[in-house]
């Protein structure tokens, strides 16, 4: 049981749930602009060659846009399979088992896609 002070102040028996609260805010709010940018730029490359879309994403301004977009939608993914997994799993060694999988696999997305967009970038 908390005390109002506590509760303000997001010292639960977590310690951690304003964090998490506000860590999911910050993500889905960057994630707007970042997935419009997303959609203009599929819309404007539709029926492209390879190479000219190849080039656009090599872009430095357009890489980091999708670099930040990556970023920001694996640990908003991450925080989300966690809070899911939290809620609806009731045995601990499953719920242990379960936010370790949905770790490792926001984790594997986002490293794959930043891998990709290194190495799209660099030219490679």
């Amino acid at each position: 049981m908390a005390t109002p002070l506590a509760r303000v102040r997001g010292l639960g028996s977590a310690h951690r749930g304003t964090e998490t609260f506000w860590r999911q805010r910050v993500t889905a709010l960057a994630n707007i602009p970042l997935v419009i940018f997303l959609i203009f730029s599929l819309v404007a490359h539709v029926g492209s060659s390879y190479e000219e879309v190849r080039s656009y994403l090599a872009n430095p301004l357009v890489a980091l846009a999708m670099l930040a977009l990556v970023i920001s939608a694996s640990i908003h993914m991450r925080i989300g399979l966690r809070e899911i997994v939290e809620d609806y799993v009731h045995n601990e060694y499953r719920r242990i088992l379960f936010i370790l999988l949905a770790t490792f696999f926001a984790w594997g997305i986002g490293l794959a896609c930043v891998y990709a967009m290194v190495k799209i970038s660099l030219g490679a």
